[in-house]
């Protein structure tokens, strides 16, 4: 049977997906990626915010025309939204014919079965346990970078953030585990390893009864193949000196820390459950330049947090003038189902939301352009990515870039590259969040890196 799976959602879901592909390929299923030729269609869903609910459920109906023509056999729900909202799939979506949540990702190739026999199937378990997922995940990054998942699960309780109900509590994978994924990973090509979780900074509290994230990546830095070892989701308060000594002394690992602050007034701080104040922020962040002088920080921030005055608004605005990030993203406060946030007032109009966004954006595109311009001149490693052979051009990414977030560097050149290539280059130009740059001189000479 040929099976098209659909990702929705964040990274984290991309590794499911992922571990998932890796079962149905192994239980004999044939993959494509053609909605006309597809006789089963697995949807790894997302409803971490209100769009991301919609999204899962259009994809849903994008498809149900090929299985009323007779193509398409069944279709199967996985994920966030299966794991919250069975009842209601099962009810309203009656095209639906297997349902998967996010632990039950050891039965995929049963429910895949029984949905193609003609039997609904609903796995859905709690959400703090694990599937015991034994098959190789099929790599579908172009098989270059690769994201490890390193632990499941949140204990932070943010008052905004239903994903507790979801992924269920805080849970770090056995580091013998993960080590050997990231062993597998090398052996097939992959050069950047980019760790991922809901918070990835705890890592090792549930399990060893302490903070070892930074023995992991003493680990990780070991293995032959791996360049690159990026880090996202690094919240404030859990980033700690050990952590802060590795990045700073191991060449792998980037200069980059992904850091969601969501916002910088102490009000709204403290209506969202956040652990730090925006005082602990700043020294945080002095801190972090001051050990590693060219770290790349990347944060994000809601706007619209219910009772969020213009005066807290402004204050936000000020503290991303006077931090400077060099990476930021804006999202919209979305109000979700059996979340405190959803009970507070005043909640903020959609039209206010997107005007303090563009303020945000605004201001962040002034600071984005003149710290991508400061680069001009630098010569950085880039990480090959694509090519545009008619304009003459690669894509490449730096390490201050994680791939589907970040911009990149345009780099001018006629020499045939190869994804995965690692290059050093030299900045000739900048926009507000994309470089432009050349081949530097020895690279024309020397071998690729």
């Amino acid at each position: 049977m040929k099976l098209l799976l659909i990702s929705l959602g964040c990274d984290k879901n991309l590794v499911d997906s992922e571990k998932m592909l890796g079962a149905l390929t192994a239980g004999g299923y044939e993959l494509t990626d053609d909605e006309q030729e597809a006789e089963i269609a697995v949807i790894n869903t997302c409803c971490f915010i209100e769009d991301a609910k919609k999204e899962s459920i259009e994809t849903i109906f994008e498809l149900t025309p090929y299985k009323e023509a007779g193509t398409l056999k069944a279709i199967v729900v996985t994920g966030c939204m299966a794991q919250r909202y069975r009842e209601e799939i099962e009810a309203e979506i009656p095209e639906v014919d297997a349902i998967v949540g996010t632990t039950g990702y050891d039965e995929i190739v049963a429910a895949c079965d029984a949905a193609l026999s003609g039997r609904h199937t609903a796995v859905v378990k709690d959400a703090s346990t694990d599937p015991a997922m034994k098959e190789k995940r099929v790599v579908t990054t172009g098989g270059f970078f690769a994201y490890l998942k390193i632990a499941e699960g949140c204990d932070k309780h943010c008052t905004y953030c239903a994903i507790p109900k979801m992924r269920g509590s805080y849970r770090s994978f056995p580091m013998e585990e993960l080590l050997a994924e990231a062993r597998d990973l090398a052996d097939r090509g992959v050069r950047e390893l980019i760790l991922v979780a809901q918070e990835t900074t705890l890592y090792g509290t549930d399990l060893y009864g302490r903070k070892c994230l930074h023995e992991l990546l003493r680990k990780l830095v070991r293995i032959e193949g791996i360049r690159w070892i990026r880090l996202l989701y690094c919240y404030p308060e859990e980033i700690y000196p050990e952590l802060i000594d590795v990045i700073a002394e191991e060449p792998k690992i980037c200069h980059y820390l992904d850091l969601p602050i969501q916002s910088a007034s102490d009000t709204v701080l403290r209506r969202m459950n956040r652990k730090t104040d925006r005082q602990e922020l700043r020294e945080l962040i002095l801190t972090l330049r001051e050990r590693i002088p060219d770290i790349v920080l990347r944060t994000t921030l809601i706007t619209g947090f219910p009772g969020e005055t213009e005066e807290e608004h402004e204050e936000t605005l000020r503290f991303v003038e006077e931090m400077r990030f060099d990476r930021l993203g804006v999202f919209l406060y979305s109000k979700e189902e059996g979340t405190p946030a959803e009970r507070m007032h005043p909640q903020i109009r959609k039209y206010v939301k997107k005007r303090r966004m563009n303020e945000i954006m605004k201001l962040q595109q002034k600071i984005s352009l003149e710290k991508n311009e400061a680069r001009i001149g630098e010569e950085l490693e880039a990480f090959v990515e694509g090519a545009l052979p008619e304009e003459g051009v690669c894509v490449t990414r730096t390490y201050g870039d994680a791939p589907q977030v970040d911009g990149c560097l345009f780099l001018n050149t006629e020499r045939t590259l190869m994804t995965g290539d690692i290059v050093r280059v030299r900045v000739t130009g900048a926009s507000e969040y994309d470089l432009i740059g050349e081949l530097a001189e020895e690279e024309e000479e020397d071998e690729f890196l």
